[in-house]
């Protein structure tokens, strides 16, 4: 466990409000360094793979079908040394490309030894396919989630959520994209194909053997970062435009993405898939669990360009984590892609029928065991935390109450529209549909959720997995 010294020194520098290391600045080329775990490492030596994409066992009768293992498999994360992971299927990432309306139904099969249980983060699901943290498939059983699709498009994931454990397994790799799309987003002239690239950010702390090493709340080890499940690889494009779906399902890291040139990204999307309009920026920021979808143009850049996307939040020594993957402009292409100027239209929020607070919080007085709450209440399955009514648009306003540590928000079932950040408006970041949302220290953020798809038992946390592991968990139910 973290002491108070390590403890608030990781969340100033996670949250951006304290540097760590000296500025970044740009870095092209080939170069190496010697990580903080001994591990020799080498930037932009390999290229990026693509997710696995994960191909359904039936398509009979309007479903698609699915058979997955839960397994261990090894990848060379790291050159010239094998890393054993957590996967779907030996994926890392793996890919379901799934649409609106078209029934899945998934058989997961457990062949670790030890207990999982897979929640559709995002996802619009019945209570007893929503991956409950007690509902969980043994070693060597199997348990069969069904996901209706009675939403729209959106960048959802799958991810292990058995609790305790939730956040080693997804450490060592139990994630997987699942791009949810419907016709309003096929209908747009969006970069399309080998052009829409799924990016999936993780860390990593390694031994000299290459192995992953898990230690709870270890903000500052874990300073390798991945790109598809490759370190620091990079990642050949034509001089046109990209679509890039990025994924932080990191446990603990804040990543601010932009280009170490300081040219624009347009971001396109958020959570909930596309946002109203685009907006330019020239940085991304992700907390862990959220998503974005940004388009990069590039054929502002000659061929023989080498592009880095850097990070500029810490903790760790940034000549690491400042450094993500490289984009290498090879070759001319036509672009008959276009980004809209309107994207969608979101409906009006429906009538506030009640209101709720929840305040997050976690020990940071120095003790060497220290707990996650909500409201001050470690996570109890047995405990019915919040009673919502069926039907009902709710405010709820949630507050960090830590002076230090950061955290953020993940509600189950639903995705919600931003209303504040500490009393002024979200920004265009945050200003579509979301259902994980960061809160800094002495942050609170207002948001609108419409409970008007399944009553059931479902979660709110905390989706820093190792807080959620720590208790910062609770429970409602909609009846």
């Amino acid at each position: 466990m973290l002491s108070r010294r390590r403890f608030i020194g990781a969340a100033l520098a996670t949250g951006g409000t304290v540097a760590t290391g000296a500025a970044l600045t740009p870095l092209l080329g080939a170069a190496s360094a010697t990580a903080a775990d001994a591990t020799a490492v080498a930037f932009f030596t390999r290229p990026m793979p693509l997710p696995q994409v994960i191909a359904p066992s039936s398509t009979a009768n309007g479903v698609d079908t699915y058979n997955i293992s839960i397994k261990r498999t090894t990848k060379e994360i790291l050159p010239g040394q094998l890393t054993e992971v957590f996967t779907f299927n030996g994926g890392f990432p793996g890919l379901i490309r799934a649409t609106s309306g078209r029934p899945v139904v998934i058989n997961q099969y457990n062949k670790l030894d030890m207990p999982t249980s897979i929640h559709l983060h995002g996802g619009h699901v019945a209570p007893e396919h929503d991956g409950d943290p007690m509902a969980t498939i043994a070693p060597g059983g199997v348990r069969t989630y069904h996901y209706p699709n009675r939403q729209g498009h959106a960048p959802l994931w799958l991810h292990d959520h058995a609790h305790h454990m939730e956040s080693e397994h997804v450490y060592r790799g139990l994630s997987a994209f699942y791009l949810l799309t419907d016709a309003e987003e096929r209908a747009l002239p969006l970069p399309s194909g080998v052009y829409d690239v799924p990016i999936m950010l993780r860390e990593g702390h390694f031994d000299t053997a290459g192995q992953l090493v898990y230690t709870m709340d270890d903000f500052r080890s874990r300073s390798t970062i991945m790109a598809n499940g490759r370190a620091w690889p990079y990642f050949q494009v034509a001089a046109r435009k990209y679509r890039f779906r990025l994924l932080n399902s990191t446990n603990l890291r804040f990543f601010t993405l932009r280009l170490a040139d300081g040219s624009p990204f347009i971001q396109i999307g958020s959570d909930g898939g596309l946002l109203e309009r685009p907006f330019s920026t020239d940085t991304v920021a992700l907390s862990p669990g959220e998503r974005a979808e940004v388009v990069i143009d590039f054929s502002r850049y000659p061929v023989g360009t080498q592009l880095v996307l850097e990070n500029t939040e810490g903790p760790g020594p940034a000549e690491l984590t400042g450094k993500v993957l490289r984009f290498d402009v090879v070759k001319t292409a036509s672009d008959p892609s276009a980004v809209p100027a309107t994207l969608r239209t979101l409906p009006a929020l429906p009538a506030v029928t009640g209101r709720r607070t929840v305040v997050m919080s976690m020990d940071e007085d120095g003790r060497p065991a220290p707990q996650g709450y909500m409201d001050g209440k470690v996570y109890d399955h047995h405990r019915i935390d919040n009673t919502v009514p069926w039907g009902g648009s709710e405010i709820w306003t949630v507050t960090n109450s830590n002076q230090a540590i950061p955290h953020n928000f993940h509600i189950h079932l639903v995705q919600f529209r931003v209303l504040e950040r500490n009393g002024n408006p979200p920004g265009p970041a945050e200003a579509g549909l979301k259902d994980t949302i960061r809160v800094m220290p002495g942050e609170t953020v207002k948001f609108q959720a419409t409970f008007d798809s399944y009553r059931g038992k479902y979660l709110y946390h905390c989706h820093m997995l190792d807080h959620a592991a720590m208790g910062m968990m609770a429970q409602m139910e909609v009846v």
